[in-house]
């Protein structure tokens, strides 16, 4: 049976958009082109000025505040690719190829480590991709062994170490493997429960794979699971969906992502295989989004934020009514404060005031570890502007409000005069219902969460010189 609210929430963290305050023309308004806020600066702004040295720099400077750290891997195989990804990914069979690429991997840890102070717990773990579970058992042990000879894992009880499984590529062995790893939280990919669907993004999965693994994943004692569902692929439909959520409603994971499928051919070969006939029409798209807010939180789901839901006594929902929720680049977090590592092919890190990114190409990343020297091709070291805006941005998007006066106390300006510029974009939000300001805090509606990145935008001062192409819809 699916858990349901045990405390009194406030209502910016329970109320959705209900039918008779659900208005798709105010939604097509505002479905304009925006960044996810993974970052503020997002990486669009990052630049190839920022050299490995300066990425060091920060590592050295990071040590100082004792932060705990949080690993993030990229383990960018694939058996077999969806049409639908937009990821980081090498299409391949053969889990030789791997070898060599964990070798890149511990030498960058081993080039990353000697700056830090590894005295500091690894609180976080996060292995993506790609799909990890393309990995043998043996090297993800292999993998992990390394981990912790370079920074020290950790066995405290709230530590947060998940991995991104493929429930085609792996089995009940597999997840007992992973559990004498140290892994404790479990993301499982499904998209569709509807075998039309499935087909048309070449992901073929019966529910049967994913229902046995999360089974025996409950039955391990993995705290927290999380399934992936994607709206807006090929042949979905309102009714479709609906029955796909109920299915998963049963399934009862802790958390849920519900992303918007961003078709976007020209920039990623995959969806090229996708005909865009087949796809769901706007409106049809914003009527799954519709029953899917209703059927989640109907269900006892908090809805987070943006594409992320969760049950009230999940980590996730916790955080944020306690105020310490997290956006990195893997969406929410609920461990705040740690100074993000980034490991692998594309990976970035979030150290401090600085962002840096190893090369989307793997010949490159390989190459720069075999001169041994750190893989970082560009980054960017934020300012005192930046670091407001993305504390301000964050919070709006964590916590759905956020209260100027603090902000302005914290870095010791006047807010209101500060941002001016923003409160007036957001002037047209108010009027239109999607916030509501009393005095110096900005509290988000129900119907301003599903609109939360377009409020984020009102408080980013770079927006205006990147290329709005790059960015999905809104909605």
């Amino acid at each position: 049976m699916l858990v349901h609210p045990t405390a009194a929430l406030s209502p910016t963290h329970t109320d959705v958009p209900r039918a008779n305050t659900w208005d798709e023309a105010l939604l097509r308004r505002y479905d304009k082109s925006g960044p996810r806020y993974t970052s503020y600066p997002t990486a669009l702004a990052f630049h190839e000025q920022f050299s490995p040295d300066d990425f060091t720099q920060a590592l050295v400077r990071s040590n100082e505040s004792h932060r705990p750290l949080s690993l993030y891997v990229h383990v960018p195989f694939c058996q077999k690719i969806c049409f639908y990804c937009a990821c980081n990914k090498i299409a391949t069979k053969n889990t030789a190829l791997a070898e060599p690429y964990l070798s890149r991997l511990d030498r960058e840890m081993v080039l990353t480590a000697r700056h830090l102070d590894t005295s500091r717990p690894v609180q976080q773990l996060h292995w993506g991709g790609g799909t990890p579970t393309f990995l043998t058992l043996a090297q993800m042990g292999d993998l992990i062994d390394r981990l912790d000879a370079r920074f020290g894992l950790s066995d405290s009880a709230d530590r947060d170490y998940a991995i991104e499984i493929d429930p085609r590529e792996a089995d009940v062995f597999t997840l007992r493997h992973l559990q004498s790893l140290g892994f404790n939280r479990l993301s499982l990919g499904i998209q569709d429960l509807n075998p039309q669907v499935q087909k048309a993004v070449n992901r073929v999965q019966p529910r049967v794979l994913t229902e046995t693994l999360m089974e025996e994943a409950h039955r391990l004692g993995f705290r927290s699971l999380n399934l992936d569902l994607i709206y807006g692929l090929p042949f979905q439909t309102e009714k479709s969906f609906a029955e796909t959520l109920s299915q998963v409603i049963e399934l009862n994971p802790a958390r849920l992502s519900v992303f918007n499928y961003a078709h976007m051919p020209t920039r990623f070969a995959p969806q090229r295989r996708i005909n865009e006939a087949d796809l769901p029409s706007a409106d049809e798209k914003l009527a799954i989004l519709h029953t899917t807010i209703e059927m989640l939180t109907n269900a006892g789901y908090v809805h987070i934020g943006m594409d992320h839901f969760a049950r009230p006594d999940d980590s996730l929902a916790i955080a944020q009514r306690n105020g310490t929720l997290q956006r990195n680049f893997q969406g929410y977090s609920s461990h705040a404060q740690c100074d993000l590592v980034g490991l692998g092919v594309s990976a970035i890190s979030r150290v401090n005031d600085v962002y840096a990114q190893n090369p989307t190409r793997l010949d490159q990343y390989e190459a720069a570890l075999d001169k041994g020297r750190l893989a970082t091709v560009k980054g960017l070291r934020l300012n005192k502007d930046d670091l407001i805006r993305r504390e301000v941005i964050e919070r709006l998007m964590c916590d759905m409000h956020i209260d100027l006066a603090a902000i302005g106390k914290r870095w010791q300006i006047d807010a209101d005069i500060y941002f001016s510029t923003a409160l007036e974009r957001l002037r047209n939000a108010e009027q239109d219902g999607l916030i509501t300001r009393h005095q110096h805090v900005v509290n988000v509606t129900p119907t301003g969460r599903l609109l939360i990145r377009h409020l984020a935008m009102a408080f980013d001062a770079r927006l205006a010189d990147q290329p709005t192409q790059h960015y999905s819809k809104i909605v």
